[in-house]
């Protein structure tokens, strides 16, 4: 029988670990050896900050990014044989707006258990805290980087919340957050919603529902910042 999938979660920014990583998701990582991630540098530090007992040196660490061939992905999950392998996440959970879902896939297909474990997810916890449609949203990704296609694009979305009576959730690079967040009160309707989730978990962070012509009178700086934006007309 093969070894498990885990999909472990990180903190998100500057983050607690103990408020937000739960107390189980140690014990996992105390006997996991192999581990795939991002960012081998970074994920070392995690596994530290998460307390791990085990020796790092003694790991092993696969890389999955844009860089990663396809063709080596599968031998990511063979190295590992029968043992459980991680997959740890940069920031947040694992394969949500995050590198994973081909692992994943590919642990279905091997038949080998796949199991998420609980931890932040800015998606869910801004979500959570909007005021709006939890019943019915999308996560959308990127906006086109593009200022004219970026332009239409909040128009499409604008319209389809309006339409499906649907939240829309997008998210961007923190260094071009205040472009959007601009193109976003110059294009959106006065009376539209938008919700900023701003450094979620962070002692820093907030997260507020707004109409477009308040946003108007109040405007953060988030440059930088990462940051989750939902709109609901």
């Amino acid at each position: 029988m093969s070894g498990k999938l885990f999909l472990i979660p990180s903190t998100i920014g500057e983050s607690p670990v103990d408020h937000v990583i739960p107390p189980y998701n140690k014990e996992v990582i105390n006997h996991v050896r192999y581990y795939i991630v991002e960012n081998e540098r970074s994920a070392r530090r995690m596994l530290i900050q998460l307390g791990i007992a085990t020796r790092i040196d003694d790991l092993v660490f696969f890389v999955l990014n844009n860089h990663t061939p396809a063709n080596d992905i599968p031998g990511f999950l063979h190295a590992a044989g029968m043992e459980d392998i991680g997959l740890l996440s940069e920031a947040g959970v694992p394969a949500i707006a995050d590198p994973g879902s081909d692992i994943v896939r590919l642990a279905h297909e091997q038949n080998r258990e796949v199991v998420p474990l609980v931890g932040p997810s800015s998606i869910l916890l801004t979500m959570m805290a909007s005021g709006m449609n939890g019943q019915n949203f999308a996560f959308v990704g990127y906006l086109p980087v593009k200022t004219s296609d970026r332009i239409q694009r909040i128009r499409q979305l604008e319209q389809r919340s309006a339409n499906e009576k649907q939240a829309q959730l997008f998210i961007e690079a923190p260094y071009r957050n205040n472009q959007l967040l601009n193109d976003l009160l110059n294009t959106c309707s006065s009376t539209t919603l938008l919700c900023l989730g701003v450094d979620v978990t962070a002692a820093t962070g907030f997260i507020k529902t707004k109409t477009i012509k308040a946003w108007k009178d109040e405007l953060p700086e988030l440059h930088k910042i990462p940051t989750l934006f939902i709109l609901q007309k």
